[in-house]
This record gives C-alpha cells, structure tokens and sequence, in this order.
C-alpha cells in the first residue's frame, strides 16, 4: 500500500479570482510537481472525463483556453447517445474560468526532483457539440442563470414582493441558488466477506450510528476531512452512519473485517461549485481509502437487505444586495408566524407537485431503485414534512422532503431531498429542481394569495380540490408514513412511486408537452431530454442483462435442500423454495422462466413488458430469500 503523507508545499487549488495568465502562469512556475491538465467535463450520465495534457503545452496556450478555446475529443468516449454519433461523433472540451480548479496528486507517482506527487490540474469544463453545450454542467449553468433572470424580473415588476424582504428592485446585485451535500459511503476490507444477517443485526441493534470511529477507518476518515479542507470544501463533519458491523482485532492490535457506512458533508456553495466538489470528493474519498487497502463504494444499494447509501441535497435560493446583505429567499418576514415566504412556498410546491419531472435525474438505475424500500429510512413517496408547527421543525425520516428551519436563524431556511443518492446526477438533479420551483413561484404570485393560503393549498386534506396542486393528492405528512400506513395507503394518498428506470423514465417518453417545465428558458430541449433517456434505459437493460440475471441465478444455485428426512415442514417450505426458483429461472417445454422472458422482452425492445417482469423478479428474489432463511433455520 502506498501511504498517505500530507505535504504542506503542495497546492490544492487554483480559484477563480486567479484565472487569468499571470497567475496561473506563477503558481504552475512555482510548483513544476503539476506536470499534467485535464479538461473534466460530465456528460449526460454523470461521467466525468479524464486526459492528460502536458502541461507545457496547457502553458503555451495557456491565453487561448482561458478565452474559450475548445480541445476536440472523440464522443464515443462520452455518454451522448444521438448526439455524438458514429458519423458526427467530435465533441469540444471549453475550460470554465468561473470555478475552482484543483489539483489531483498522484502519490503512487514521486516527481523526481522536487520529490512531491505528480499532480494534474483538473479544470471543469464544458461539452460542446456542433457549436452547442450539450453536457451535464452546461444545463445546471443554463438553470441557475435562468433562475436568477427570472427572479431579477420578478423583483423588478413587483416592489410589494421586494418590501416584504425589506429592499428595493435596485437594491440586487445577484441571486444565488445556494446547494450542500451530505455523502454516504460504505467501506470495507475488499478480500473479506461479512453476511448480509450480520449487517442486518447490526444495524437493528444500532450498532455504528454515530460511534467512535477506530484504527486504519478513523485514520482514513480524519484524513479525507483534512484534505477536503485544504481543496476549500470547509467540511463540517465525517461520522459513522447506520449501518456496518464492529471489526475484527488481530493479535499484533491490527482490525479487519471491516465493513462500515460513513457520511462526510461540507459547507454549502452556489449550485454549479457545489455540484463539483461532489465530484471532486468523491475522487479524493475513494484515493484516500484506497491508500489505506479499503474499498470504497459509492452504490445506493451495495449491500441487499441492509442500509444503502444517501446524498441528501439542501436547496435554498439567497438575494444578494449591493450593501453586502444577504436575504434567504425562502424565509419569512415572521420566523414565528410562518413556515416559508411566498418564494419558499412556491418553490415547494414546484418541488412537489412537479416531482415526477425530477425523479428521472435522481433515480435512473435499479441500484437506486433496490435503495427506494420501506424499512431502512430512504423515501419511497413523494411527500413533505414542514414540521408540526412553526416552532417545531421538521424531523421526519420517513418522507421525500423536509423543510429545514430554525426559529432564530432564518438564514439557514431550506429544502432537504432524501432521495437522491451517491451517483445521481447532481448537475442534472438540481437543474430540474429549479426549474420545478419556478413553476411554482410563478402560481404563488400569480395567484394573489398570501403566505397562510398558500399553506392550506399545501396543507389541505386528501381529496380537495387546489387551484395548482392536485385534489387526490395529500402533499404533507408529519407520520411516519411506514408505521402509521400500509403500503396501498401511502400509494393512495401520495401517488404510486416508480419501481424501475423505465417507470421513471416513462413521461419523457411518451408524452412532449409534459417537459415543458422542464425546457423553459432553453434549459434543457427535446436533445438533451432523449439523449439522457436513451442512455439511461440502455444501461438499464444492459445491467439487466449482464449483471443483474446472472448474479440472481448465481444466487438460486445456492439455494440447495438441505434436508435428507422427510418431513411435512421441510417438503412443503423447500417445493415452494424450488417453485419458485424454476419459474424464475427454468425454461420447460410448457413455460418461458421469467429470466428468459426479460432476455425476449429486451430483443423486442418492449420496455413495458420488461418493467414489469422485472418488478416479478425483484419481488421473487425477496421472497425467496425469506422463505430459504426460515427453511435453513429449521435444519440441524
């Protein structure tokens, strides 16, 4: 293993306020380790791309790239389906000057006369392609911009808004859509193997939620917190999280057997820097770990019948005035008297009643779909928790969103979604979130209401009718929705969620007029919507192909009778184990299992037949593995 030292003469970052060639061209004089750049773009899939340019001739250019000047690529090495084609298939790589760029040292690699890592300089940058941005980062740009203009002009056409925040139109200077993360992870021992029933005790116990973390996952831990410091992430905490099981000690004091859930989070930033440093953490999490002979991952769902892993994301939007204040949009003039300004109501109920427009960006793999269960704290349904009043705020567990506030703070007034997770899409994600709040910050103003009407529109009863939110539709709850409702009960009243990619996915493709919240402000376009769904569904079936049938078939040989004596219990539970293990996997002269059935559904490219008997086979699997539990359980 290589180990991890911290060397002070390094330099992490390069700010913006530093772009221009001068400086650039002193700090890369002073530090010769940065022997590479790297242009990294995201494409419509979350991947980021990695070359490595020298750096003399970053250097000698240097003034073209920081005016726009683009570095071609070939498309096939990112994700644009029908974008990037085989015969039209150049991409341009444009540095964005306007975020932080930072430097990934390589510490397996010793520059040798400095005797430092060998550093890259990763500049974020956009995908162009025929003159168009058509990258990940390029649609959360377009959405922050047309949010601030939008905003900009709300203000400057309603000064009875602009008294209720307390300045005047020609008070702003800028409007900031502000965003933070929280991070989890699992990390383990990668050569060790600890049982889905170990984790599951565990975690009923509450084992490592919060605990004292030790030895090398400690050491790690402390670690990534440093250095996330010095890339400018201000990191506010790392802890341990719910799930993982205590390690094992050696005699020579060493642990192993390690399997442990982590979170780290840092400060917030504006949405575009936010979404970055995600990226970047991510990378300097999994290095860190890694050094320390830990894996690192990253899934929603790594381990089966255990916690998976969340990022929840926290939504504000924050006026800046020429003065230096700065007012959270979403707060009240009275923290006492109401829950959310007029903003804050419209952005929530955006959110809420135009989710099914967000949820593709979040949840668009079966990974994130096997996280999206009843029974370990993530959220099935599309519901919110405001909190049972004004002075009590929200802390339920059990819904898709909770409102963040503090009687005496209003600057921290802001949206928590629970859904998203470790490889959503962040740039994405949080562009059709805004997008959704300004639908509903135009009804708010448009329809003349004041904050407490706004309030019961959102707060109204199953089966009333509202002017923007749907009648059979409750859209807050502060139950636990798991505990207090069945599970056709919560389908009633919040809708019935989507169970895989294509039920997601379904609305951009079947019907146009539903994006156009979505395409307001030439944000996102009828490219870049199929492009994304292409790419999503196409990894879908793949996965299911190549991944997902072979592991569940590994899985259904492992399923053997165990018993030799016959007896009434044991025949009748393992004939039903072996039922239902054939029909999934076995194909007769008379019947077509249902893996098979997937593999034609996928050559016919019927995608509604293969959702369906993947949710079969899902709910097959889970039965088997309880029934197999108890019918090992009940052999000596």
């Amino acid at each position: 293993m290589t180990e991890f030292k911290v060397y002070p003469d390094l330099v992490s970052i390069i700010p913006p306020e530093k772009h221009s060639v001068s400086d650039i061209t002193a700090i890369l004089e002073a530090h010769p380790e940065i022997k590479f750049v790297s242009l990294a773009a995201v494409d419509l899939a979350g991947n980021d791309t990695d070359e490595k340019i020298p750096i003399k001739d970053f250097h000698d250019n240097l003034e073209n790239y920081l005016n726009g000047d683009a570095v071609q690529t070939d498309g096939s090495s990112v994700v644009l389906p029908g974008i990037a084609t085989l015969n039209d298939g150049k991409v341009d790589l444009v540095p964005d000057s306007e975020v932080v760029w930072y430097v990934d040292y390589n510490y397996e690699h010793i520059d040798t006369v400095t005797g430092l890592p060998v550093g890259t300089l990763r500049v974020p940058s956009f995908l162009y392609h025929n003159g168009q941005p058509v990258c990940s980062r390029s649609v959360l740009k377009k959405s922050a911009d047309y949010f601030e203009k939008r905003l900009f002009d709300i203000f400057e056409n309603n000064r009875e808004l602009c008294e209720e925040y307390g300045f005047e139109p020609e008070d702003l200077s800028k409007i900031t859509l502000i965003m933070a993360t929280e991070l989890e992870f699992w990390v383990n021992s990668p050569d060790e193997k600890i049982s889905t029933e170990q984790l599951s005790i565990s975690q009923t116990l509450k084992e490592s939620y919060w605990k004292r973390t030790k030895g090398v996952v400690r050491t790690a831990l402390e670690q990534v917190i440093l250095v996330l410091d010095q890339y400018g992430f201000n990191p506010e905490m790392g802890h341990k999280e719910v799930g993982g099981v205590k390690a094992a000690v050696t005699s020579s004091g060493d642990f192993h057997s390690i399997m442990e859930q982590l979170e780290v989070d840092w400060r917030y930033s504006d949405a575009l820097q936010g979404a970055d440093y995600e990226l970047t953490a991510r990378i300097l999490i999994k290095e860190i770990f890694r050094m320390h002979g830990l894996e690192v991952s990253f899934d929603a769902k790594p381990i089966p019948g255990v916690a998976g892993s969340g990022e929840h994301t926290h939504v504000n939007a924050v006026a800046f005035l020429k003065s230096g204040k700065k007012i959270n949009l979403f707060a009240p003039r009275d923290m006492t008297k109401d829950f959310l300004s007029k903003i804050g109501w419209g952005s929530l109920m955006g959110i809420m009643k135009n989710y099914d427009l967000i949820n593709p960006f979040v949840s668009a793999t079966t990974d994130a779909f096997m996280r999206l269960q009843p029974g370990f704290e993530a959220p099935t349904h599309a519901v919110a928790s405001i909190g049972k009043d004004v002075l009590s705020p929200s802390r339920n567990r059990s819904v898709l969103l909770g409102l963040v506030r503090t009687e005496n703070n209003p600057k921290v007034t802001r949206f928590e979604l629970r859904s998203p997770n470790p490889h959503t899409n962040t740039y994405l994600c949080l562009s059709a979130i805004y997008q959704c709040m300004l639908d509903g910050i135009d009804y708010a103003l448009k329809s003349g209401k004041d904050t407490a009407a706004l309030e019961a529109e959102f707060t109204k009863p199953y089966g009333t009718p509202g002017d923007y939110l749907e009648a059979d539709r409750l859209y807050r709850c502060e139950e636990d929705i798991f505990e207090e409702m069945t599970e056709d009960e919560r389908d009633r009243l919040f809708g019935t969620p989507p169970a895989t990619v294509y039920d997601s996915l379904k609305n951009f493709i079947s019907a146009d007029s539903v994006t156009d919240i979505l395409c307001a402000g030439g944000v996102f376009n009828d490219m870049i919507l199929s492009s994304y769904s292409h790419a999503m569904l196409d990894k879908w079936q793949y996965e299911l192909l190549e991944r997902i049938i072979p592991s569940n078939l590994v899985t259904l040989r492992g399923y053997t009778k165990k018993h030799n004596t016959s007896n009434t219990i044991d025949d009748v539970a393992w004939n039903d184990i072996d039922s239902i293990r054939m029909g999934l996997a076995k194909n007769t002269d008379e019947t077509t299992s249902v893996f098979t059935s997937i593999k034609h559904a996928i050559e016919s490219k019927n995608l509604k037949d293969i959702s369906r008997l993947q949710i079969k086979m899902n709910r097959d699997m889970n039965e088997l593995a309880v029934l197999y539990k108890e019918y090992c359980d009940n052999q000596i």
